[in-house]
């Protein structure tokens, strides 16, 4: 078993390290504080063929797998989870779907420009009313002769106003439940169609999340992405490698809180000692490092399982559900080092505390997590 990252790899999270380093870190508070969407940040992402990792060259995108993937998400989330959970709504939601379950015209229809950036992607599949039980939608598609006439709202949609490509999940066949949902392709500027209410949200402020509103939206018939009534089963495809994405971001996040308490305990001084000599310090530090170790196997498992054309619910699942939670207590317990100074905005600390906790809520809270889990191993 090799658990090291190649030369290749390596360089790759180098690289994505001196970006965010220096082309978010400067604005991170900025965006935070007027939940600004870093749009000519996240086009800069594009042309270094971050908005397309996992796709393969001749669909626009950067032809690595999930390893690398991971690295990046936890990279950009290290200093500024917004832009981690932007690209990973893009990347492993909107832009996945049409890869997994589109046909060749939409994957060539869509994937270049998703890769490259010059689309963004947004994917709606949660509704007002239908949050963990997804097959409970209401949001609506009914064929005519000119297509499909959509019908509700989706919220909670990462990129809802900037999206210029989205995939949302509305109900063909009331009678059938989760087999009378399917997927649909929705463009920007489409009649019948507009963003919604943006949220006003207590962490990652900088990545927008609104509600999408559909009346007598009419689309074409070849916006059906998969089979009719495939798009749940569909959506539950997309949701393994999207817990691998919230998995990187927990993780990228983690390592950022840990990193800031880490090099505040050896310059903060108490009692004439810096407080990384106290014990107390030393093993909420130890504990921190070695959870995060224990999360970025359980999420390279899964990614390299993903990379290899394995099956891996349980795996994202496990990964997704112990990252996101390792990712609160860093954060709570980085908050905590820094004392009174982690409760301001001067420090990175209070960020990080607020942004993590979304972690263990999209793409399926930690007690879904929970379910999924369960129900993989008591198969028979």
């Amino acid at each position: 078993m090799d658990f090291q990252l190649s030369e290749e790899q390596q360089q790759l999270r180098r690289s994505v390290r001196e970006f965010a380093e220096r082309e978010i870190l400067p604005n991170v508070m900025k965006w935070d504080e007027a939940g600004e969407f870093p749009l000519a940040t996240i086009k800069e992402l594009g042309k270094l063929g971050l908005m397309g990792v996992v796709f393969p060259p001749e669909l626009g995108g950067a032809g690595m797998g999930y390893v690398e993937y991971v690295t990046a998400i936890e990279e950009l989330s290290r200093v500024d989870g917004s832009v981690g959970i932007i690209v990973a709504a893009h990347t492993s939601l909107c832009a996945n779907h049409i890869f997994l379950a589109g046909n060749e015209q939409q994957k060539h229809k869509y994937l270049p420009r998703l890769a490259s950036g010059e689309f963004i992607g947004a994917w709606g599949l949660t509704e007002p009313g239908s949050g963990s039980d997804a097959g409970s939608a209401r949001m609506s598609a009914v064929r005519n002769k000119h297509g499909w006439i959509l019908n509700g709202t989706k919220t909670f949609c990462t990129n809802g106003h900037y999206a210029d490509v989205l995939v949302v999940i509305a109900v063909t066949d009331r009678a059938a439940h989760t087999h009378g949902l399917s997927a649909f392709i929705v463009e920007k500027g489409t009649k019948g169609f507009r963003p919604g209410k943006k949220e006003n949200k207590l962490g990652l402020r900088a990545s927008d999340t609104a509600e999408l509103i559909f009346e007598d939206c009419l689309i074409p018939e070849e916006n059906l992405v998969g089979a009719e009534g495939n798009g749940f089963i569909d959506a539950m495809r997309v949701l393994d490698g999207g817990r691998i994405s919230i998995a990187a971001l927990s993780l990228g996040m983690a390592q950022g809180a840990y990193e800031a308490a880490l090099n505040y305990s050896k310059q903060r001084k108490q009692f004439g000692r810096a407080i990384s000599d106290f014990q107390a310090i030393q093993w909420k530090l130890a504990d921190m490092a070695t959870e995060i170790d224990a999360a970025r196997l359980l999420t390279m498992r899964s990614a390299s399982m993903k990379d290899a054309g394995m099956k891996t619910t349980l795996e994202s699942s496990m990964a997704k559900l112990y990252a996101s939670e390792v990712a609160v207590k860093c954060a709570n317990e980085g908050v905590q080092i820094h004392g009174g100074y982690g409760f301001i905005k001067d420090y990175p600390a209070e960020k990080f505390y607020r942004d993590v906790k979304l972690c263990t809520i999209g793409e399926g809270t930690s007690e879904i997590q929970r379910m999924v889990i369960a129900r993989q191993i008591l198969k028979d």
